[in-house]
């Protein structure tokens, strides 16, 4: 089974994190929502209350991840650029190749991580500029190599797709597109 970590931060995106959460775990992919302070109880950009799965602090067999998601959102974007432990905790997942995504605001913290250095990436628009690494191209979703990016919130569900697909395969992606109705 894979697992990911979705990391939650004070003013997170909820529809960029929920979706996710949902259809990845509608695929049996285990995802874990990871908060970064001691209380598990996190406050979404839109006053959504969630509880973590687990606490960073609590993290210690990082190769047992096959990836990360970074959701957006204001303030939690920045909350998670700034928080060294997440950058860490990115930084060693892309060493070994997993899965590293991030949408809308998210991309600014694969930036600060340093894995995006001449990657195609996307982000909400005005965020471009904070990506100096990558090559930005203003695409709904990325994805190049192990990195897969997305605009924003009416882009969650292709995220979850791409992300679905690039961990279980075209047919798990498809599966899950008749499942949710999915029509592009």
């Amino acid at each position: 089974m894979k697992k990911v970590i979705l990391f939650l931060a004070e003013g997170f995106e909820e529809v960029e994190a929920l979706t996710v959460v949902d259809y990845l775990r509608r695929k049996d992919i285990l995802v874990e929502t990871i908060g970064i302070t001691q209380d598990n109880r996190v406050k979404g950009a839109h006053d959504i209350v969630v509880i973590a799965d687990n606490n960073i602090d609590n993290i210690s067999d990082i190769d047992s991840y096959d990836g990360v998601i970074i959701p957006g959102g204001l303030p939690g974007a920045t909350n998670l650029r700034d928080n060294h432990k997440v950058i860490d905790i990115v930084k060693e997942i892309d060493k070994y190749g997993g899965l590293v995504a991030a949408i809308c605001a998210g991309p600014i913290v694969l930036e600060r991580a340093g894995v995006i250095n001449g990657k195609n990436v996307t982000s909400y628009p005005g965020f471009g500029e904070e990506l100096k690494s990558g090559i930005y191209i203003e695409e709904n979703v990325l994805r190049d190599c192990n990195i897969i990016t997305a605009r924003g919130p009416a882009l969650a569900v292709d995220f979850a797709i791409e992300i679905i697909e690039y961990l279980l395969g075209e047919e798990k992606a498809k599966e899950l597109k008749d499942d949710i109705l999915y029509k592009a």
